[in-house]
């Protein structure tokens, strides 16, 4: 969701993985007792970071990328590789936080934790009712990224992704909760209904939209906006903004119905064998001059109000990145909604994408 190091190298070894059917067979990542095992989304940080990161410390660290938080959490329960430290999205975070698969960070000993926003620490409390289990990354909001020579006006509503004049040139999210969020808020329901009939209700008005769409995408969305292959696409806001930066024709918004504001955070998962090492790390990274690298690189709304702080007025200005509060109060967070509804969000998901 949201610059590529090693996907290609990482990609290929799932690939093989899963081929051979090794599912426990320890990779070079873990053969290395030294190296920190990071496991985040693509194209969320920037690799000078992990560079100075093992420069300053003396740690190695083998990084790992994953596209969704499904995958993520296939790959971690499989055991084929003992991550230190994973980066996922607060539905996630909550999930392995009740299923007794994470640890006790011990922010005590950390220098730089203090640069946090207290705002976003409480925000976390939804998940992580004592701050012990997640620090926050990054946050922001999925929306839709338009071309305004293709488009007619400002998408200001969902509704507009229903609207045959852009049959082709649509892009939705490859993601359970992304793509249903759209169709569950154009209908004033919640992101985390568990309601049956507004989820099939939602689940038809996306077999309704599919003729519609030009295809399912994650990461190669904001490449496909850029290149000008497509009107719209549902897309985070930091990748939005990176787009709009390579190509002026495209503006962001959040439609009027609402939708998802998401805070990222880091957990360090009970199987970690080096937890120190993943500790200094969520340290590092919140060093104000880590951090606004960091920042830079990835352009998504930042936790650290040391950061924060030292960004030109034109940034903090910026709706795509940090949204008015009339927008986030009609956005939600994405709660776990447990097993029996992730099963069933699964199957209804995999009923559209096989039409």
């Amino acid at each position: 969701m949201k610059h590529v190091y090693t996907v290609i190298t990482c990609l290929a070894a799932c690939t093989l993985l899963a081929l051979t059917g090794c599912g426990k067979e320890k990779t070079p990542a873990e053969s290395e007792d030294n190296a920190l095992v990071v496991f985040n989304y693509g194209d969320y940080i920037d690799t000078r970071v992990l560079e100075l990161f093992e420069k300053e410390t003396g740690i190695t660290v083998k990084y790992e990328e994953y596209v969704t938080p499904e995958d993520m959490y296939t790959k971690y329960q499989s055991g084929a590789i003992d991550y230190d430290l994973i980066c996922t999205s607060e539905y996630m975070v909550e999930k392995m936080i009740q299923a007794g698969e994470t640890q006790a960070i011990d922010t005590a000993s950390m220098e730089y934790y203090e640069n946090l926003d207290p705002d976003y620490l409480e925000f976390c409390r939804a998940f992580d009712p004592d701050n012990s289990r997640a620090v926050p990354y990054f946050w922001g909001t999925l929306g839709i990224l338009y071309n305004t020579t293709m488009v007619d006006k400002t998408p200001e509503s969902w509704e507009t992704l229903w609207d045959p004049a852009y049959r082709d040139t649509l892009i939705m999210e490859n993601s359970i909760r992304d793509a249903f969020a759209v169709p569950l808020k154009l209908k004033g329901y919640s992101l985390n209904t568990t309601d049956l009939d507004e989820i099939r209700e939602a689940q038809q008005m996306l077999f309704d939209q599919k003729e519609l769409v030009m295809a399912y995408l994650v990461d190669e969305s904001r490449d496909a906006m850029i290149s000008g292959d497509a009107a719209m696409a549902v897309i985070y806001s930091g990748d939005a903004t990176a787009a709009m930066e390579s190509n002026e024709d495209l503006d962001y918004c959040v439609p009027k119905e609402g939708s998802n504001i998401w805070l990222d955070c880091w957990l360090i998962p009970k199987t970690a064998r080096h937890k120190e090492a993943a500790e200094k790390f969520i340290d590092f990274l919140n060093r104000e001059d880590i951090g606004r690298m960091n920042f830079d690189y990835i352009y998504y709304a930042t936790p650290n109000k040391a950061v924060y702080e030292g960004l030109d007025e034109e940034t903090k200005a910026d709706y795509t990145i940090f949204p008015d509060d009339d927008v986030l109060d009609k956005c939600e967070v994405y709660k776990y909604l447990g097993e029996d509804m992730e099963r069933t969000y699964s199957r209804l998901w995999k009923e559209l994408k096989s039409y």
